[in-house]
């Protein structure tokens, strides 16, 4: 397939403005740049924009899964951890896991071979809220609840304003739910530890309309109709 007919089917816009990425050294095939429009793509190529691996299929699928603890977000790893897509047993076409849950993050991860909704949900600007259950160790104040809610320094960059629900909890244990539209490495981590508090345990529940569910520690289902639907109207936002 020829490169700019296939970023076109990835989502990047129109042949005009694909050829003016290409022309502009911005797309990368197998880790290089090309400005070739004449290049062709073959099954086996990688392309990427802006760091990001685009995918063009006829058949779209999406999965959703209760990421454990103890795996990688990436579909390979160079230190041999386990990755999630050992997790994806049965799945036949190859699908990519949506944005990283953290090593010791568990919760929902979104898997699919979509690359304009891979796009669409980890951009830097999604406004598309995720929801994450929080354990954090000792008490926690009405005023450090309002420092986080606010937007809090992580170490050179201020966290957007976001929502911090206190469910309950002791001197030892306390319990939260909180929800970000940004997505910075370690983000509800670091946020915590910016008031001396330490998380324990880490699990993302929701991503936009998409719940987790009943889906146990390392098990994956498709997405419903529904689930789907609201995916594909994120593209017209």
């Amino acid at each position: 397939m020829r490169i700019n007919k296939f970023l076109a089917q990835a989502g990047l816009g129109s042949r005009r403005k694909v050829e003016e990425l290409i022309l502009s050294g911005q797309i990368k095939v197998n880790g290089k740049k090309t400005t070739d429009l004449s290049t062709d793509i073959k099954s086996t190529d990688i392309v990427s924009y802006m760091g990001k691996t685009l995918i063009v299929s006829a058949n779209y699928v999406y999965y959703k899964l209760n990421k454990p603890k103890g795996y990688v977000t990436t579909v390979s790893d160079d230190k041999d951890r386990k990755t999630v897509m050992s997790l994806m047993r049965g799945v036949h076409l190859r699908v990519y896991p949506v944005g990283r849950l953290d090593y010791d993050t568990e919760g929902l991860l979104i898997l699919t071979n979509d690359g304009d909704i891979t796009n669409i949900l980890t951009k830097p600007n999604s406004k598309v809220e995720k929801t994450y259950s929080v354990h954090i160790e000792g008490g926690i104040t009405k005023e450090e609840i309002k420092q986080l809610s606010s937007g809090i320094d992580i170490g050179g960059y201020v966290t957007k304003p976001c929502t911090v629900r206190y469910i309950e909890g002791d001197d030892k244990i306390s319990k939260l739910m909180i929800t970000i539209t940004e997505g910075k490495n370690r983000q509800i981590r670091k946020m915590f530890e910016s008031i001396n508090k330490l998380v324990v345990f880490l699990k993302r529940v929701q991503i936009g309309e998409i719940r987790l569910g009943g889906l146990s520690r390392g098990e994956y289902r498709e997405l419903n109709n529904k689930e789907i639907k609201y995916l594909k109207s994120l593209k017209s936002e």
